[in-house]
């Protein structure tokens, strides 16, 4: 995926869900620190982009998830809409934002599920020297207890890799 087809979506799911932001919390949040040029083609294979509505309270962002992905969720025409410039705001300008999980934060998400493709995900930004193994291993041990398991099977397979 490419950062202007991320833009392109988070517009779309602003426009959805008549807000000015949201958050990216996929793999895809790496575009809002990297342009896909800079990333290794591991980091940039997904086209799923994971977008959470922001909300008050727990009921309206299920809500609003659920408007997105009617509208622009899977099985959905938006993929095949075409992407180009004039793929911008009404007004033409900026108007909406999608904020991005930290690059690092982004290791850890993908760490504690530790898929096959969040391993090659990850493993591809420790490679290429675009994430700090040693900031991922920090945020890994300040986890809360609840999710003790999934840092300690991060934090070893950081240390399989001569990561940590």
């Amino acid at each position: 995926m490419r950062r202007d087809q991320l833009e392109h979506a988070v517009r779309t799911a602003c426009q959805i869900i008549q807000r000015p932001e949201v958050i990216v919390i996929g793999s895809q949040a790496i575009l809002g620190t990297y342009d896909e040029g800079d990333l290794p083609s591991a980091a940039t294979m997904s086209v799923e982009i994971d977008i959470m509505p922001i909300a008050a309270d727990a009921a309206e962002i299920e809500h609003l998830a659920d408007m997105i992905e009617g509208v622009a969720g899977e099985f959905s025409p938006f993929e095949e809409m075409i992407q180009n410039d004039n793929t911008a705001g009404p007004s033409g300008t900026s108007q909406f934002i999608g904020w991005c999980l930290d690059k690092e934060d982004l290791c850890v998400a993908k760490l504690c599920a530790l898929r096959e493709k969040d391993q090659n995900f990850v493993g591809a930004l420790l490679d290429a020297g675009l994430v700090d193994s040693a900031i991922i291993g920090t945020r890994l041990r300040c986890l809360d207890v609840r999710h003790e398991v999934a840092a300690e099977r991060a934090l070893a397979w950081l240390a399989v890799q001569g990561r940590v």
